[in-house]
């Protein structure tokens, strides 16, 4: 019996979108595939999985019973912050966009010059309050995507979030990050431990993360 069972789950996947007018947004290449995969793989274990879905068009499994369907970073944010003191453990592999336009327009912006910008600012960071505002017996669970000193990157958030683990992907790895059907990650837990995986299917890589979960902060006698 896996020792997941009956362990209330939280999981955020896919992007955001950040609107600029009714027909505009800012987003980004995020499918969602990694953290539906994960939620999927929780659910077989027998978790009780609440999955966050930014825009996302890819299906979402039976075994799903919970999914929680958002647009916007701070639509994320307000749906993670909600549910997180009720769960044991929390997996945000979500690409939350880390700016939003500043203002908003109601009507569709016409084209009237060959120049045209948007004022930015900076989005909630959701892991960053979760991981502030943590529960003594919650695992909570980053992800990071990197295309320079990954693993460092990676290392410091685990430190300045309180996270318990990070899942590295980088896009320097051939068939891994946005809009693939397979990944490679390392795995790297808050006492700098590191374990490197192969490239895979993306499900095949949510069994080694929760494999991993399971071994290493959860057991039968919890």
């Amino acid at each position: 019996m896996s020792s997941l069972r009956g362990v209330k789950c939280l999981v955020t996947a896919g992007p955001t979108y950040e609107a600029i007018d009714p027909v505009r947004f800012i987003g980004n290449r995020s499918s969602g595939k990694m953290g539906i995969a994960i939620a999927e793989d929780l659910a077989k274990r027998g978790a009780e999985v609440t999955l966050i879905l930014g825009p996302s068009s890819e299906k979402i499994p039976n075994q799903i019973a919970k999914v929680v369907r958002v647009e916007s970073a701070d639509d994320m944010y307000q749906a993670v912050m909600r549910l997180i003191k009720s769960v044991r453990l929390g997996i945000f592999s979500a690409a939350v966009a880390d700016y939003r336009p500043q203002a908003v327009a109601h009507e569709k912006i016409k084209k009237t010059g060959d120049q045209f910008s948007v004022d930015l600012i900076k989005t909630v960071d959701i892991l960053a309050e979760v991981g502030k505002n943590k529960l003594a017996n919650q695992v909570i669970v980053g992800f990071a995507l990197e295309t320079n000193n990954e693993e460092e990157n990676a290392k410091q958030k685990i430190a300045k979030k309180n996270l318990d683990m990070i899942v590295l992907n980088s896009l320097n790895d051939k068939g891994a990050g946005f809009q693939h059907a397979t990944n490679q990650i390392v795995i790297i837990d808050k006492e700098n431990n590191s374990t490197k995986y192969e490239l895979k299917s993306k499900l095949e890589v949510a069994v080694d993360i929760n494999n991993y979960i399971e071994l290493n902060f959860f057991s039968i006698c919890d």
